[in-house]
């Protein structure tokens, strides 16, 4: 809801967003569109455990392939674990073609690399090696190969066209090297559109990976940083999915086929996530201050998986459509662990340093489920007002960033009060992810978020 008149920000005082204006009504049913009914529940297979990555080459022939593309970063390509799945998948049988050229953060031109690639090899496999970017990359380029259409034809509108996968994709089996995207188990690609500044991405059922090998020793030359980065991901995706719009304020679709990956809020997602958020709890802070703590690192990682679950089917909200103008933003900044070779600001980051000043705006809208969500990460909420949810859940969300080397806010990363106008223009068009708000937010909302996220804490 949304309340007349404000509260001003004293620099460094986050207790309170401005309201604005009465604006735009959220996506929800309305006479003339009855709400849905139903919601659907899709993530691929999963194989979790040490070790596991040994097993590609029985899991690729199972599916029958006989040449695939192994899709992967530079770094990684030289290191253990793409030598694993080259022997596996040679001791199968496996014809192996290593593409090494993924670009963390993935851009439209890296994707175009990428599709040309598999385009042209003719594959009836891939395999990704790493992080979200990775299986990004082999998402894009099993849809573009195996459907050919320019590019923005499958990208979420506005910015694209939005037209549905065509039919099925070739096997694509996924196995990460950080405990964060959960992109093993979701339908969505997420690349950079540097023409537009803007960061957008593909979301369609099909995409998902047919298999998630998910093996803790992967994940264990993780860099501090990285690792925070990646588990802070994996908590705003499992409070995002939690706290996103309910399914059933949802308009109903004109067809099942129709039904959006993202659905909102559901009971399913709802375990997958809070078991998540109590894990993140749990081991996030563990797991990047002690990099030989190996339960962390494994509990980390299938939380990713777990949280992926539910945000794959739920979907995420604000914090992640603001992260997307932010990332686009980079410059001059590069986090210790991650490549020299251009700007950065990393995705898990980019998405919490906006999160607690969005959780402290949209916990009006159902204080319930932000008390809840701040209680598993280990908040005091007995006796707490339904007033007090935003406070007591950002509070907790800072004490881990704090706890895990983030930086204090947008201003720390070099976006300043400036920056605003663009930051606010970047957001606007990610209506897959915004429109999932339990708040709607409007384009004076989203400034006071921005503004209040230049410092945390």
């Amino acid at each position: 809801m949304h309340l007349d008149g404000g509260v001003t920000l004293a620099p460094g005082d986050h207790r309170h967003v401005v309201e604005t204006a009465k604006e735009d009504p959220p996506m929800t049913a309305s006479a003339n569109l009855p709400r849905e009914t139903a919601f659907a529940v899709d993530t691929s297979a999963i194989t979790f455990g040490s070790g596991a990555t040994r097993e590609v080459g029985a899991a690729v022939a199972g599916f029958g392939a006989k040449r695939v593309l192994v899709v992967t970063d530079p770094r990684l390509a030289k290191g253990e674990t793409v030598g694993i799945v080259l022997d596996a998948l040679g001791a199968s049988g496996i014809e192996p073609e290593v593409f090494d050229r993924v670009r963390v953060e993935p851009t439209d031109a890296s994707f175009g690399e990428a599709i040309a690639v598999a385009t042209a090899g003719r594959f009836d496999g891939y395999v990704a090696v790493g992080g979200g970017s990775a299986i990004d990359t082999a998402k894009a380029a099993n849809l573009y190969a195996t459907y050919p259409a320019d590019l923005l034809a499958y990208v979420n509108p506005p910015i694209g066209e939005g037209r549905p996968v065509p039919g099925p994709l070739k096997p694509l089996v996924a196995i990460p090297t950080t405990a964060g995207t959960g992109s093993e188990t979701t339908g969505v690609a997420i690349f950079d559109l540097v023409a537009r500044g803007a960061k957008t991405g593909i979301a369609h059922r099909r995409l998902r990976p047919s298999l998630g090998i998910v093996d803790p020793e992967n994940t264990r030359s993780l860099p501090p940083m990285v690792a925070a980065c990646a588990g802070l991901d994996v908590l705003c995706h499992a409070l995002e999915s939690y706290t996103a719009l309910p399914y059933s304020d949802r308009p109903a679709p004109e067809r099942p086929e129709l039904r959006p990956a993202y659905q909102g809020a559901n009971p399913v997602s709802d375990i997958w996530a809070e078991r998540a958020i109590a894990m993140a709890a749990a081991f996030l802070v563990r797991a990047v201050t002690d990099p030989a703590d190996d339960e962390a690192r494994a509990q980390m990682l299938l939380a990713a998986t777990y949280a992926g679950i539910g945000f794959g089917n739920a979907g995420v909200h604000l914090p992640h459509g603001m992260s997307y103008p932010v990332s686009g933003l980079a410059r001059g900044f590069v986090p210790a662990g991650y490549p020299d070779d251009h700007p950065i600001v990393p995705h898990g980051m980019s998405v919490i340093l906006p999160a607690p000043a969005v959780f402290r705006f949209t916990a009006p809208a159902d204080p319930a489920r932000h008390l809840h969500a701040a209680a598993l990460l280990g908040a005091d909420t007995r006796g707490a007002a339904p007033k007090d949810a935003g406070d007591l859940l950002a509070n907790q969300i800072v004490s881990i960033m704090r706890q895990t080397g983030m930086p204090n806010g947008l201003s720390a990363v070099g976006i300043g009060p400036e920056d605003v106008d663009r930051l606010v223009a970047g957001t606007v068009p990610q209506h897959r992810v915004t429109k999932l708000s339990p708040r709607p937010a409007s384009e004076a909302d989203l400034r006071v978020l921005f503004l209040a996220a230049m410092t945390c804490w």
